[in-house]
């Protein structure tokens, strides 16, 4: 995860907003309303997973596969170790 607060405090107000957003969701499948609206916010929703995990990724990649201690180690097993964070996210 992020090593400064203010990132992770960035991190945890995204969190919310996504929480808000399905909570938002919930709300208009339990009111019977418009199927357009439902899936307009669940499309905000994949979209604000989507950014998230892609923080969250950029940051490992940042400051655990590149740090000191790993970037002693062999470039392929750094590679080895990107594919895999790159196949987990795609699926």
């Amino acid at each position: 995860m992020s090593h400064i607060d203010k990132e992770k405090q960035k991190l945890v107000a995204r969190i919310k907003r996504i929480r808000g957003q399905v909570d938002s969701i919930e709300r208009f499948l339990t009111t019977g309303d418009d199927c357009t609206d439902v899936l307009m916010l669940l499309a905000t929703v994949r979209g604000g997973i989507n950014s998230l995990m892609a923080e969250v990724l950029e940051d490992h990649i940042r400051h655990h596969l590149l740090s000191g201690e790993r970037s002693s180690a062999p470039p392929q097993e750094l590679a080895e170790d990107l594919i895999d964070l790159v196949r987990a996210y795609l699926k």
